[in-house]
Formats: C-alpha cells, sequence, structure tokens
C-alpha cells in the first residue's frame, strides 16, 4: 500500500514540476502547461480515491 500512495505522490510531484517548465519555457498559448495541470489533478483524485478505498476495504488503518 505504502508503494502505491509513493508512487502517486511522485507522479504527481512530477507532474507539476513538468507544469511549471512548460510554462517557464513554452510561449503563450501552450496547451502543455493546462494538460500536465490536468494530469495532476487526475493523479490527485485517484490517489484520494485509492486512499478513501483501501479505508472502506480494510486495506489500511488509521494511525495514532
Amino acid at each position: 500500500m505504502k508503494f502505491v500512495v509513493l508512487v502517486l505522490l511522485a507522479a504527481v510531484i512530477t507532474s507539476l514540476g513538468s507544469a511549471l517548465f512548460y510554462l517557464a519555457r513554452d510561449k503563450p498559448g501552450s496547451p502543455r502547461t493546462l494538460t500536465a495541470l490536468k494530469v495532476r489533478v487526475a493523479l490527485s483524485i485517484l490517489l484520494i480515491l485509492f486512499l478513501v478505498l483501501s479505508f472502506q476495504f480494510g486495506w489500511i488503518q488509521p494511525g495514532g
């Protein structure tokens, strides 16, 4: 479980970094920044759904 969460978090951060790179390097009006941000949002939603479903199925437990 931890591995999946870490991979998704790394993908979110990579997507955010690529969006920043495209924002700094591309000409105005380039769709690559928007595409990278869409991917980041989709990955974030996937991560949240994975965590919620994992909790519901009992794969993870809240820690104290």
